[in-house]
């Protein structure tokens, strides 16, 4: 009998061992998953306001509208990303908002003066991450108060422009006017410069075609016209043909539409307004120019353009016809139909626009090797049939104040500016 109550009481205590043991395991998988959680929703939070940061540095090219710009495209960059388990709308606990956004000058001081502007910083704080641990206790325990059951999830990020070792730039090649050297080449601020459309004519020109792999297939160059990049100083491009291909993926840029595509899916510039001889006689210095005489009733320059979200039709969304993008241009679309909506309220220029029109243009010498990058603005969408279509010279891609920013890995001495993440 003495045996048999010893065994019970064995028997009691390794139940309540046991339950302490199974407890004791729970709550250590309850902290695995907690945890787990969090640093899911930290790393895409990371990520967003990492996205937001750089896309935000990416305009700050000292223009009055620069932290406008800045603002916007930081605000649509970062929350394209998921957060809390990719979830695409932040599982509606907020996304970054334009006062998530800040900016700071050279020595690092908060500033709104656009001119001013080095910095971009992004800082989110993301609630309501339920901890299920923390949960079950305060259910457990009847001390909700003292186990809340969400935490907050915070991250930051800062970044600025800074020279590159490579770029994306567009595949298109200058060649150095003639006694023209570094850094402008021989070309004037202002200038425009012909892109020479037709099959193997660039030769003997001073801008053409080339695609940046070295290849010679057209397809390459709507695919670099799309993002591919990569391009390195002592790169050889190719020069290929072109294709009407060519045509969809360039005036995409200009927030002009066949019907497979939108706004959405082609990002477009801020603005799609465009310059020809027609609504711009001058033909010099259409980013930041006065119209001059016999301009386009429409006509303002490129900034100006920017700041207010006009589409190719300024404010209007017609390809064809009277007040038209072919009206003001005087160019043939022919199978382009549709435009991005203008204005500063929902119009697709200002809530899918990045910018896409101040392009980054290498520079090549008698050997097709690329020296220098220059910067460069797209003035004209390409017409159909295609002819030739021109860019104006912004000065050299490398220089301080240049308003190019393309994308690329940074750590270079010189070469174009590309956004870099600092902190």
């Amino acid at each position: 009998m003495h045996v048999r109550r010893s065994l019970r009481r064995q028997r009691g205590a390794m139940i309540v061992t046991a339950a302490l043991i199974l407890l004791f395991l729970m709550g250590f998988m309850g902290i695995a998953l907690d945890f787990g959680h969090l640093f899911v929703v930290k790393t895409e939070l990371q990520t967003a306001v990492d996205s937001c940061a750089l896309s935000a540095a990416r305009e700050l090219d000292g223009q009055g509208t620069a932290i406008t710009r800045a603002t916007s495209a930081g605000q649509v960059a970062g929350n394209a990303n998921g957060v809390n388990m990719q979830s695409s709308n932040w599982s509606g606990k907020g996304q970054i908002v334009p006062s998530d956004i800040t900016f700071r000058d050279a020595s690092y001081a908060v500033t709104t003066t656009p001119a001013l502007a080095r910095y971009a910083q992004c800082a989110h704080t993301q609630p309501g991450i339920n901890i299920w641990l923390m949960k079950a206790m305060g259910a457990f325990t009847g001390n909700a108060a003292g186990n809340p059951a969400t935490r907050s999830v915070i991250a930051s990020a800062v970044a600025t422009r800074a020279s590159a070792q490579s770029a994306c730039p567009i595949p298109v090649a200058a060649k150095p006017k003639a006694g023209g050297t570094a850094p402008n080449y021989g070309f004037a601020v202002g200038e425009w410069v012909t892109l020479i459309m037709a099959q193997n004519a660039a030769t003997g020109g001073q801008i053409g075609w080339a695609n940046l792999d070295g290849s010679n297939s057209a397809s390459e160059t709507s695919a670099e016209l799309n993002g591919r990049c990569g391009a390195k100083v002592g790169d050889t491009v190719g020069t290929p043909g072109v294709q009407t291909s060519v045509a969809d993926v360039w005036n995409q840029r200009f927030g002009i539409y066949k019907n497979t595509s939108d706004p959405s899916t082609a990002r477009p510039d801020y603005t799609g307004y465009a310059y020809t001889s027609l609504n711009w006689p001058a033909q010099f210095n259409a980013y930041n120019g006065a119209p001059g005489a016999g301009a386009g009733p429409t006509a303002q320059n490129f900034v100006t353009k920017r700041a207010a979200f006009a589409s190719c039709a300024d404010t209007g969304t017609k390809v064809k016809g009277a007040n038209s993008c072919e009206s003001i241009t005087g160019l043939s679309l022919n199978s382009f139909q549709s435009l991005a909506a203008p204005g500063n309220v929902a119009g697709g220029h200002m809530q899918y626009g990045m910018d896409r029109r101040i392009v980054t243009v290498p520079v090549i010498d008698g050997g097709n090797h690329v020296i220098d990058y220059l910067c460069m603005l797209m003035l004209q969408p390409l017409s159909i049939p295609m002819t030739d279509v021109q860019l104006e010279f912004l000065g050299n891609a490398g220089a301080a104040g240049s308003p190019c920013t393309t994308s690329g890995l940074a750590g270079g001495t010189a070469g174009p500016l590309v956004p870099v993440l600092v902190r």
